[in-house]
């Protein structure tokens, strides 16, 4: 985790630095640029405090270590389907239910109804047994 609590203290440091040179150029006159670089500065600094004290009660893990071998981080990271074409029928439905935000509402609740099936059909796609659609 000490890449990433890094990389959003780097953030953090980033987004405080403009946001005061932002609020300085201004004469403090302009007030949502500065408020809004300094809450991005503080939501950083939340997400890094929640990744360094994750990161210090897990053991380290092989990306933190610069002198790992590449097969420390061997394994199953999931399984991805090769094929599969329940994406098609969702982009679908998608593109119904924002036709309809624009047609009606009628065509909205179809399309949310396709999408919701075709979302099921997705998930439950490699099940088997008594989960089987």
């Amino acid at each position: 985790m000490k890449a990433e609590f890094k990389l959003f203290v780097v953030i953090g440091t980033f987004f405080t630095v403009m946001g005061l040179i932002y609020g300085t150029v201004t004469h403090w006159r302009e007030p949502v640029g500065p408020f809004g670089l300094l809450l991005c500065a503080g939501l950083s600094a939340l997400i890094g405090f929640y990744l360094w004290e994750t990161g210090r009660k897990l053991d380290p893990r092989p990306e933190d270590d610069p002198a790992a071998p590449i097969s420390a981080a061997e394994g199953e990271y999931g399984f991805f389907s090769p094929h599969s074409w329940w994406p098609l029928p969702l982009a679908a439905s998608a593109a119904v239910v924002f036709l309809g935000l624009a047609v009606g509402w009628w065509l909205f609740i179809i399309g949310l109804c396709l999408a919701v099936l075709a979302l099921i059909g997705w998930t439950y796609e490699y099940f088997r047994g008594d989960h089987a659609v």
